[in-house]
């Protein structure tokens, strides 16, 4: 044989022996059913979007993500292993298969797309990057903090999003990064910054947790877009759907008016064809991606709607719905129709 039939062979063998491995590889579905519960990563600690309270169960906007999802693949929102993981950790975790689902307000941005082998589902919450002073800082505006020393969190996007503020505008400021948000907050209290910059809404949650919650304010300015998404490993459509449509289903739950306290109820009685198919008694959507037909009404049914969600874990800090509005409501919360 010569040494190009030789290589060709070589090559032939080692694409029949990688396409073998990708038919033999398990959908994520069949590996989760199989062990019982849902793998999701979450913040190791973020008011409003997930945080253990005092009884240490998870709470959050983007915990009820994970539960959406463990009620449409089990029937059973309970059904899911909470891992904390720092910005830094999330998307080797996620990469690694040691998360089967990333709920930890990511930014979705073109890079993180295209070269981290993820695919990003739906934007569970519109963001932007703001900045955190003491009340008594001279500070009025981001404009202000031209020369200022600023904390922010190691690992994440806000850095890029300031940096470009501070260019476009002919600023500088200097850096302070932590991998751990407590120790971000500890040397923002302890004076080693001017400024604090983070999502605004983590700024709020932030400002919760301290002492004096007075004695801290947000400038105005938001200086950057930060559409926040659940993530998944690329590669696997019917996982990232089962995902996707498990937060859709609780925006479309909205917009019906189906909510928790009332979803069993119409789908008993609601004439609406398209409730009659978001409950699953017609259409045969579940089948589509695997799961039960009454997969949509127990995300409902256990989890609520996206607005009880928001109103449950977003309005006791202070936060508006503003964008995050329904689209009918001059928002941005926009999904699909189930059909």
């Amino acid at each position: 044989m010569s040494s190009s039939s030789k290589s060709i062979a070589v090559l032939g063998f080692l694409s029949f022996t990688l396409l073998g491995t990708a038919v033999q590889a398990a959908p994520l579905l069949d590996t989760v059913k199989a062990r019982g519960v849902v793998r999701c990563g979450v913040s190791t600690g973020f008011p409003g979007f997930s945080l253990p309270d005092s009884q240490g169960v998870y709470r959050g906007l983007d915990v009820d993500v994970c539960r959406a999802v463990a009620a449409a693949t089990f029937g059973d929102a309970g059904k899911v292993q909470f891992v904390p993981l720092t910005a830094v950790q999330r998307f080797t975790a996620l990469q690694s298969g040691e998360v089967d689902l990333l709920a930890r307000n990511a930014t979705w941005t073109y890079a993180r797309s295209a070269q981290l082998g993820l695919t990003f589902t739906a934007v569970n919450y519109y963001d932007g990057t703001a900045f955190m002073v003491i009340k008594s800082s001279p500070v009025a505006s981001a404009r202000d903090l031209n020369g200022a020393t600023i904390c922010a969190q190691a690992g994440t996007e806000t850095l890029l999003g300031v940096q470009d503020y501070f260019s476009r505008n002919g600023l500088k400021f200097s850096p302070v990064t932590f991998e751990s948000v407590d120790t971000m907050k500890a040397a923002f209290i302890g004076g080693r910054c001017d400024a604090m910059t983070s999502d605004s809404t983590q700024l709020l949650g932030i400002r919760s947790t301290l002492p004096t919650t007075t004695e801290y304010r947000l400038l105005p300015e938001t200086v950057s877009k930060e559409p926040l998404s659940p993530a998944v490993r690329g590669g696997d459509d019917q996982w990232a759907n089962i995902v996707r449509w498990s937060f859709w289903a609780m925006v479309n739950a909205e917009e019906m008016g189906l909510g928790a306290e009332s979803v069993k109820a119409q789908a008993a009685s609601s004439p609406d064809p398209n409730v009659q198919r978001f409950v699953g008694k017609t259409g045969d959507l579940g089948r589509m991606l695997g799961l039960d037909p009454a997969w949509a009404l127990n995300v409902v049914a256990q989890v609520g709607n996206y607005g009880e969600s928001f109103k449950r874990n977003l309005e006791p800090l202070g936060v508006e719905r503003g964008i995050n509005r329904l689209w009918r409501d001059g928002g941005l919360m926009f999904a699909p129709p189930l059909r």
